[in-house]
């Protein structure tokens, strides 16, 4: 494909607070480009475009960016470098200070999920979290 796909985060005077906030976060990460308007930036090599565009619209769970985790220490470091001023939701999810919603996902949760004798019972247990926990999932 010739043209790279990136996402466009709309912000109300944020974009370059948002984008050094996350490149603090992300390894190998950097701002690419930037004027009063947009902000490019890599996060782990993915593009992104933060704007600063005005106060019409808002950030919503209808949008969100899933963050795969090997370990419950990069669940626990994502959980709580994006959560850190936001709010903290049901299943792994999150909004961050500036309303971006977040999923911190463990990559096992796939292959627990297509066993389907595990799979209710994994269900059953990642609906009573708010942050994943890997060994309770194992041992459900």
């Amino acid at each position: 494909m010739a043209n790279q796909i990136y996402p466009c985060l709309w912000f109300d005077g944020q974009a370059k607070e948002a984008a050094e906030h996350y490149c603090s976060i992300f390894k190998n990460s950097k701002i690419t480009f930037e004027n009063s308007f947009v902000v490019i930036f890599e996060l782990n090599g993915t593009r992104f475009m933060s704007m600063n565009g005005g106060p019409m619209y808002k950030f919503s769970p209808a949008n969100s960016y899933v963050i795969d985790c090997d370990t419950q220490e990069e669940i626990d470091y994502y959980w709580e470098k994006l959560g850190e001023g936001g709010v903290y939701n049901k299943c792994g999810w999150l909004d961050d200070k500036f309303g971006v919603s977040w999923q911190i996902v463990p990559k096992i949760l796939g292959e627990l999920m297509a066993d389907p004798e595990k799979a209710p019972r994994v269900v059953e247990a990642f609906m009573q979290m708010t942050k994943f926990d890997i060994q309770k999932l194992l041992d459900a």
